[in-house]
């Protein structure tokens, strides 16, 4: 009895981390080259969704696009039901609004990102960004990338 007792437990601590891990992480895969040489469109990436007050400079993060009417309202999309943006994070809210970004938030030089708000860039050269539409509402943002997973049908690809 002990013996199917043991087994049930491990099987219940299974199931909650598999829960646990489903709600806490998700998988993305990159399309485009505005992140290039980083991540290469088909990579497949690793997502933790963080709070924003985790957030650090430098890190990929992973957020809904912005539209033709402008950033998303109310709760976002399941991971598997959207396309995802990913941009590498370049300041937070009170940091100094970068010189490459300063005309297309509408900010003077020496003015602190607002409140909120986010300013990302593609590692790439043809990237469309916050040097083009401006700040990051931090509600928008997904989580950020923990690592690049091998493409599906290539195995060890990751790094």
């Amino acid at each position: 009895m002990s013996y199917l007792m043991a087994a049930f437990a491990v099987c219940v601590a299974a199931v909650t981390a598999l829960v646990l891990a489903r709600r806490h992480l998700t998988i993305v895969t990159v399309a485009g080259t505005s992140m290039l040489p980083t991540y290469r469109p088909g990579d497949r990436v690793l997502v933790r969704k963080i709070a924003i007050r985790r957030l650090r400079r430098d890190q990929v993060l992973v957020f809904e696009p912005c539209g033709p009417q402008g950033w998303g309202r109310g709760p976002l999309p399941r991971p598997e039901a959207a396309e995802w943006v990913i941009k590498r994070l370049v300041a937070l809210p009170g940091d100094a609004v970068p010189p490459q970004v300063i005309t297309a938030v509408g900010a003077s030089e020496g003015a602190a990102v607002p409140p909120g708000n986010l300013v990302v860039v593609g590692d790439g050269v043809d990237s469309a960004d916050s040097r083009i539409w401006g700040y990051l509402p931090d509600d928008r943002v997904l989580g950020v990338v923990v690592r690049t997973l091998s493409p599906p049908g290539v195995a060890g690809a990751g790094s």
